[in-house]
């Protein structure tokens, strides 16, 4: 045999609680490697990584059978509604309908969300004035109902610019919540709530796909074409 010669060195003891300790200390490695891949940065307090400027909410009583909308106009005109969802920099994220239609999906069934919430996102900066409204699209309860509205400013830190209540009290009852100027680089420089009619601007303008009827003030189409989902 060639190894009788000592062309080959001898094979150290084989030693199996020395293995088993080195494949225990690859396994903790690891693990620590992992770990570290899903420990997040730190964070600074108050800083918000968002890819939107503003968002802008509305809701109002969790279960509510009515339908309410939020309109949102940025100072170039285009507005965003549930017609036409991304407008500019302005993005509809949430459209509720109320108590028509409104629930989520769980394991393959439907269950009915008590959230009523509009949502709107602002993801890019156009100096001039913003116009929030409400619309009472659907009032099946005949009562008055009470909205909240809130425009939080993201970048670079958190900031509300405005929170207040509001209430419509009848199918095409509109009110303009509030009206807030930026300058060009963002900053709010004016906040009012002087009324202004979004509906109104529907009637002469395509570009947002109005189609209004003349006796409500509300578009003809919104179930047939739009609320399909």
């Amino acid at each position: 045999m060639m190894d009788e010669f000592g062309l080959y060195p001898r094979e150290e003891p084989f030693d199996p609680l020395g293995v088993m300790l080195f494949k225990a200390l690859q396994v903790i490695a690891f693990l620590f490697f992992l770990a570290l891949l899903a420990v997040s940065p730190d964070s600074k307090e108050g800083k918000i990584e968002s890819k939107a400027e503003f968002i802008i909410t509305m809701d109002w009583p969790d279960n509510h059978p009515d339908d309410l909308d939020l309109f949102v106009q940025d100072p170039a005109g285009n507005i965003a509604w549930y017609r036409h969802r991304e407008a500019g920099f302005l993005t509809l994220d949430r459209d509720d309908r109320g108590g028509a239609n409104d629930f989520i999906i769980v394991n393959g069934k439907k269950i009915a969300s008590p959230i009523r919430e509009e949502i709107v996102t602002l993801r890019g900066i156009v100096a001039g004035e913003y116009t929030v409204n409400v619309s009472h699209f659907q009032a099946t309860t005949g009562e008055p109902v009470q909205a909240n509205v809130k425009v939080q400013k993201l970048n670079p830190t958190a900031q509300v610019i405005f929170d207040d209540k509001l209430t419509v009290d009848h199918t095409g009852d509109e009110k303009t919540a509030v009206r807030f100027r930026l300058d060009a680089e963002g900053k709010v420089i004016n906040v009012d709530r002087r009324p202004k009619s979004l509906l109104e601007t529907f009637r002469s303008s395509w570009r947002n796909g109005g189609d209004l009827d003349p006796k409500t003030g509300v578009p003809k189409s919104r179930v047939r074409v739009l609320r399909n989902d």
